[in-house]
């Protein structure tokens, strides 16, 4: 006996991970050159709207697929060429000299410079006379270069007008270094 009621059946819907996969191998192809701007965003709209992995399947057919081993062989490259910058970074942190935070009583902000009347004095040839304020804001501290000549950076990025700073960050004062800590 058969129902009268007869539902059609419709293909599970794409999981997030295969558009991925699929937005992933147009990305790669747009970097290695096989895919132009404009036909990368069309395709990317097309995966977007995709109801079934032969949809997807069509819209990379004519890419290259990495194999295991090549990805696994790239993937250890990528990690051991940033391996020079996280050495020189971690052993510049636990030698940079200490600079402590005021403690945050409302006060004027805390100017550092060459200047001796600076609250702190950083007499380095690289520093200018005026060259940075250090405030507590809202519950935060913020760093705020004063149109300094040889830049001021936090966690190796040079700050442009100001930048909030927390204990543990890096600051540089010209080619003077300091670790921010509260205590």
């Amino acid at each position: 006996m058969t129902s009268s009621f007869e539902f059609p059946t419709y293909p599970a819907r794409l999981s997030d991970a295969e558009r991925n996969k699929a937005l992933e191998m147009l990305r790669d192809g747009v970097v290695k050159g096989r895919l132009s701007h404009d036909t990368f965003v069309r395709r990317m709209e097309l995966v977007l709207a995709a109801r079934r992995v032969d949809e997807l399947a069509a819209l990379t057919a004519d890419l290259p697929r990495e194999s295991r081993i090549s990805r696994a062989l790239f993937g250890a490259v990528e990690a051991m060429s940033g391996f020079p910058v996280r050495l020189r970074r971690a052993w510049q942190a636990e030698r940079l000299p200490k600079l402590l935070l005021p403690r945050p009583v409302g006060g004027p902000p805390l100017r550092i410079g060459r200047d001796p009347v600076n609250g702190l004095r950083l007499t380095h040839e690289t520093v200018s006379r005026v060259h940075a304020e250090l405030t507590r804001q809202g519950g935060m501290w913020v760093l705020r270069d004063l149109g300094s000549t040889n830049g001021t950076t936090v966690n190796g990025r040079r700050v442009i007008g100001a930048a909030v700073v927390r204990e543990g960050d890096q600051v540089s004062f010209g080619r003077v270094a300091f670790r921010l800590s509260a205590d």
